[in-house]
């Protein structure tokens, strides 16, 4: 593992600093006190304490988003997050240390090589349009999901990915991060609060009312809750300040595969019968239209 994510991670049973150490051809990463932590071969670090409440993405669901990621239909999510996380690191530079960073557990600034921690990262994809953005950072993919670790581990050179609870203690140190990313996953907002440098951004990324309106009336699917926008704010009031929010939308145009892929990678993919689906999609103009609308809102921590 690149050292300078390995020197911003901490044991998650105990807080203190991980070390890599190796046993023949296995690898693992070790603290002081001694809890171990494999890393598999696939290039992912399992550092769960205990078993996780849920196994996250199958990997049809992670295959499927690989495939509708690489087509470039979501690139304008990793556009707007690339633009705003080199904002944020911008600003984390410009500003004092003595005003408002934290120098974490380590004594240092996480501006001398930004760390952006991506938790709930599936694929990594946006955390490597982060990455690539800006090329002195490196990153980190946290996800419980193992088929989504085994392809975040690649997604960049300068990102490593960890099997990791959002809803648990998070694998880092104090102050760790530059810029969290929250992209339609959970929030764990004393979590992130702690993570997070004092100048750093949290961005989270969730859908706007009009997300993929015409699939579903026409697929029944899950609709997005009218009050979401104000619900995660509420989960993160106590711990972060809203600074902006914008809305990203475009529109794309689809084979019947192509939505049966962007349907295959969500939420409802949970929650609706296969043949009943088969159905529906077969009943669907082809190509057919999808509007596609994100909402992209920056906070920094109170």
């Amino acid at each position: 593992m690149d050292p300078r994510i390995l020197d911003r991670l901490s044991c998650p049973v105990c807080g203190e600093p991980l070390a890599e150490t190796a046993a023949g051809n296995a690898r693992a990463l070790r603290c002081p006190r001694r809890h171990t932590f494999d890393v598999a071969r696939q290039g992912y670090v399992n550092l769960l304490t205990g078993r996780a409440p849920h196994v996250g993405d199958s990997a049809e669901m992670v295959a499927a988003r690989a495939e509708f990621q690489a087509a470039g239909h979501y690139d304008i999510i990793s556009t707007a997050l690339a633009a705003a996380a080199t904002e944020a690191v911008a600003r984390l530079r410009a500003t004092p240390a003595s005003e408002e960073t934290t120098a974490g557990v380590r004594g240092e600034r996480s501006d001398a090589y930004p760390l952006v921690v991506d938790a709930g990262a599936g694929t990594g994809r946006y955390l490597g349009a982060v990455l690539a953005a800006l090329p002195d950072a490196v990153g980190l993919a946290l996800d419980v999901s193992k088929p989504a670790l085994r392809r975040a581990a690649r997604a960049h050179p300068r990102a490593a990915a960890a099997l990791a609870d959002t809803w648990q203690r998070l694998p880092l140190a104090d102050g760790a991060a530059a810029v969290l990313l929250n992209v339609f996953a959970p929030r764990n907002g004393p979590e992130f609060h702690r993570v997070l440098d004092r100048a750093g951004t949290l961005l989270v990324v969730t859908p706007a009312d009009e997300h993929l309106t015409e699939l579903v009336d026409a697929l029944r699917l899950l609709r997005v809750d009218p009050d979401k926008a104000d619900r995660v704010t509420a989960t993160l009031g106590g711990h972060f300040t809203p600074v902006s929010s914008t809305v990203h939308r475009a529109e794309l145009t689809l084979t019947r595969p192509e939505i049966a892929t962007l349907v295959g990678m969500g939420p409802s993919a949970w929650h609706t019968d296969p043949a009943a689906l088969a159905e529906r999609l077969a009943a669907l103009p082809e190509p057919g239209r999808v509007s596609v609308a994100v909402r992209l809102d920056a906070y920094r921590p109170r």
